[in-house]
């Protein structure tokens, strides 16, 4: 049989890790401030662009779409060809995607510390570089899907299976997330409000979760691990057990993080229900893993590749386990909103995708220079030094997730609460913080390290940009008998659309009735749209990041109608919030009933020193919303897009709403002037202070006995 020459592109494989490597070490230094932030409050700097409320969601976007992403796509690019025996579709595409990519990171990095942002978990960028991201998703997908069609290999290996359902997943859950309405040219508003914009929003982030950083790693597990053990792959039956039993059920478990909220109760089970479904093909996919290290554990010990391998993927059952364990009511009603969920999180994050690129990278690198790793001691420290950083960093935080949960929810023989001023939690765990900060000190020092390991093993090779290979030519003949699922992998667009058809069951069949069925969201009288001044102020509360510390969801429990003095939330009291701010952690107390709980001097205070009206309390300071005036101009432009999406403002209101916001804005002035305190209508915090006051106010309930 005569044998086509070809070679491997292994330069955009070289141009992934070293952008895997610089934002690796940016995206954990960001991670390594915002922990030393809430525990030393002056590391917020006292200027708008480095608070913990803005830099939050660029430490998340930097290590997840940054540093796990470029490590994807470095891991992509090199086994896709030797998997398929052939070079990528085209050079030119490779190029376009990786600048591409690098791009959108560095807005990324820019418009975030400016308060541009969407404020939706993992989808926090602006509606140009969402359009941006699909584009640069698109070229990412023609190249790849290009590149299988051209194949010399006829059959696709497991890898090539799960690298599809992340290109066809991700693809879905950017555009349906993404619907927005734009306002400015960095200013949108969610298509979608409220209960439904929840929903969808955790549909997308929990299989963000899913199909960013867990599908392609496992894609790479199964091509990275064998390599490295060299060891053929544990099972074959259960790796297409493991693949299509995962993207069916993963895509249903998103409402597991919206339980005790007002998301219907129906779609709450479907969500816990599928939720602890997958910890079957989740441990599949871990055994399969570890199994297939059979025979080599001897070499574990000496290997620092299958060190970091094999923790990274038993770092992934735990967290498989863990997830839906979360998902149970019973255990979700203590740990939701507490630290406990962003140890879960980091145990995926520092050990599954962390130590699988390490591992990765640390096997990559000397291939591609032709070389061996220059200090097999260094790699051994660092694989030390990271595990106990996971340490340090996962048992503080479930430590403090538990305290808070217990110090929230106590009461006393008396039946008051026994913890009734938040802020007693928040300086109980703060040495727990402490102690989170040295674990990730711990885990960015081994990261180091890695740099330092991986630069002298360059320098003593020499790189092989163009790697010659040979193959015959991909036969056209049909091929009769073998195992039925080895006549799909034959067919790689049948593949990409049962793909594509498997993940959107879940999805249609939990957001459709959402949508169409009016009784899921019933509606109240008394809930009406935000004025122009609140709408103001929303828009500020937004920019600042304060729902990265701060919930506005009052669940069903006593202890919290207790503490926060109203009704638990309603799922008609957020059909014009757009987007929802429903939040994720309570760094700080919930404030969907803060309406009306303090006077407007006490929020003007608090926001210019927290401590004055909070003693001990965390919180930075927002000097700056003194001194920056709102742009009444904006307001006009903000009510027509809230009215395209369905916020029933008045036609014509858009011309007199100035009148409504100066009026308001009047009285909240003339009111601080009562306590001598002069700002000018338009300052920043006096539309802070609009909204603040407006939450929860529709509902006219009377408040619960604290007893």
């Amino acid at each position: 049989m005569e044998l086509e020459h070809f070679k491997y592109d292994n330069k955009i494989v070289k141009y992934f890790a070293i952008a895997t490597v610089v934002f690796g070490l940016v995206g954990m230094l960001v991670g390594l401030i915002i922990a030393t932030q809430l525990f030393l409050p002056q590391l917020n700097l006292g200027i708008p662009y480095t608070t913990f409320g803005r830099i939050r969601p660029l430490h998340t976007n930097a290590v997840i779409f940054a540093f796990v992403g470029n490590a994807m796509f470095a891991g992509v690019y090199y086994s896709m060809q030797r998997l398929l025996k052939a070079r990528m579709f085209s050079d030119m595409l490779s190029w376009i995607h990786f600048w591409g990519w690098q791009l959108i990171i560095v807005a990324a990095a820019i418009t975030l510390p400016l308060g541009l942002t969407t404020s939706k978990e993992y989808a926090e960028l602006e509606w140009p570089i969402d359009i941006a991201i699909t584009l640069i998703w698109v070229v990412f997908g023609i190249n790849m899907i290009g590149t299988i069609l051209k194949r010399r290999e006829r059959h696709m290996y497991v890898a090539i299976w799960f690298y599809i359902a992340t290109f066809v997943t991700v693809a879905v859950l950017h555009v349906v997330n993404s619907f927005e309405i734009p306002v400015t040219a960095f200013k949108s508003y969610s298509w979608y409000a409220g209960v439904q914009d929840a929903l969808v929003q955790w549909w997308y982030g929990h299989n963000a979760v899913a199909f960013f950083l867990t599908t392609p790693f496992l894609g790479l597990m199964y091509y990275y691990l064998p390599k490295a053990a060299n060891r053929p792959v544990y099972s074959y039956k259960l790796s297409i057990i493991h693949f299509w039993s995962l993207i069916f059920i993963y895509i249903w478990a998103g409402p597991h993080h919206l339980l005790y909220t007002s998301l219907p109760n129906w779609a709450q089970s479907l969500g816990t229900v599928f939720s602890i479904m997958l910890i079957a093909p989740s441990w599949g996919g871990m055994l399969n893993g570890l199994l297939t290290l059979r025979g080599a554990w001897d070499r574990v010990r000496e290997d620092p590749v299958l060190k970091f391998m094999v923790v990274a993927v038993t770092a992934y059952g735990m967290a498989t386990l863990e997830g839906p364990l979360l998902s149970i009511k019973n255990v979700n009603a203590i740990a939701h909103f507490t630290d406990w969920i962003i140890a879960h999180v980091h145990v995926g994050g520092l050990g599954w995708n962390g130590f699988m690129t390490f591992g990765m990278l640390y096997w990559l690198i000397p291939k591609m220079w032709g070389t061996k790793l220059y200090s097999t001691k260094m790699a051994n420290v660092h694989f030390w030094i990271g595990t106990l950083g996971i340490i340090v960093y996962a048992l503080p935080l479930y430590t403090a997730g538990v305290v808070q949960s217990l110090m929230w929810k106590n009461f006393n023989a008396e039946g008051f609460l026994e913890y009734p001023n938040f802020l007693e939690t928040v300086t109980q765990i703060v040495p727990m913080y402490m102690m989170r900060a040295l674990g990730g000190l711990l885990y960015l020092s081994g990261a180091i390290i890695m740099v330092v390991n991986l630069v002298k093993t360059a320098k003593q090779g020499s790189f092989m940009a163009e790697e010659a290979a040979e193959a015959p030519a991909l036969e056209k003949k049909k091929v009769v008998g073998g195992h039925w699922h080895s006549a799909l992998e034959r067919k790689p667009v049948i593949f990409t659309v049962l793909t594509l058809v498997a993940i959107l069951i879940g999805g249609v069949i939990e957001m459709v009735p959402t949508f169409l069925i009016k009784s899921n969201i019933p509606t109240i009288e008394s809930v009406k749209p935000y004025t122009p001044l609140e709408l103001h102020g929303r828009d500020i509360y937004i920019r600042e990041g304060c729902n990265n510390c701060h919930t506005q969801m009052v669940r069903p429990f006593r202890s919290e109608t207790v503490r926060y003095k109203g009704e638990y939330s309603k799922a008609g009291e957020f059909v014009y919030d757009h987007p929802f701010l429903w939040g994720s952690k309570r760094t700080g107390p919930d404030l969907h009933r803060v309406g009306g709980a303090y006077n407007n001097v006490w929020h003007y205070n608090h926001m210019l020193d927290p401590t004055s009206t909070s003693p001990g309390s965390i919180m930075p300071p927002y000097p700056w919303l003194y001194e920056n005036q709102i742009d009444p101009g904006l307001t006009a432009g903000k009510i027509k897009a809230l009215r395209t999406v369905g916020v029933p403002y008045e036609e014509g209101y858009e011309d007199v709403a100035n009148q409504d916001l100066k009026a308001q804005a009047t009285e909240i002035v003339t009111d601080l002037k009562s306590f001598d305190v002069e700002i000018p209508e338009t300052a920043e915090i006096v539309a802070l202070i609009a909204y603040l006051q407006r939450l929860g106010t529709d509902i006219k309930a009377e408040p619960t006995a604290n007893k």
